[in-house]
């Protein structure tokens, strides 16, 4: 059986998927028996200083340096497409927010599946539990905002240095064609 890099991202997302399910039983169960949701309580805010030092901490930099990296790949494939900066094309993007956000969805997947994983598993060291709202959280923040950043500011430096000294600046804007 050959293996391929779609079987292997089906793979991990299964594994977050799983993760993240065979903790709500005892997630639920916790609420049940404190009256708290632990992602909005004062012990998930007390609780963070122990995630960057306890196992898993070096997450906390491999993480947002890969988001960061898939963020510069993206956004100078944006520059090279004349496709808008990545936040300013989710916002008012209209018709190709779609394609925006499939690709950069597509970009950090697997990342963000291994994040969530990460994140249980660090949960699971710490604190001999899994809280899946926090997995949820905190492995994702930790790469969707780094990409998003990345690539937005990738597609427009790359813009502003490819720019055409002879081109006015609004074409460039509004990715004009036209001199």
């Amino acid at each position: 059986m050959k293996v391929t890099r779609s079987t292997i991202s089906t793979v991990v997302t299964a594994l977050a998927v799983l993760i993240l399910a065979a903790s709500i039983p005892s997630a639920v169960r916790d609420t049940l028996e404190t009256g708290r949701v632990y992602l909005f309580s004062q012990q998930f805010l007390d609780e963070l200083p122990q995630r960057l030092t306890g196992p898993g901490r070096l997450r906390f930099v491999l993480q947002p340096v890969m988001a960061i990296l898939l963020g510069w790949r993206s956004g100078l494939g944006d520059a090279r497409a004349r496709r808008p900066a990545y936040f300013f094309g989710l916002l008012v993007g209209g018709v190709d927010r779609r394609d925006l956000l499939r690709s950069g969805f597509a970009a950090i997947r697997d990342l963000v599946a291994i994040g969530i994983v990460l994140d249980a598993v660090a949960q699971l060291l710490i604190y001999r539990e899994v809280h899946p709202g926090a997995a949820l959280v905190v492995g994702p923040v930790l790469i969707c905002i780094p990409y998003a950043v990345a690539r937005a500011v990738t597609n427009r430096g790359a813009r502003l240095l490819r720019r055409d000294p002879g081109k006015s600046h609004a074409a460039d804007r509004l990715d004009d064609p036209s001199p």
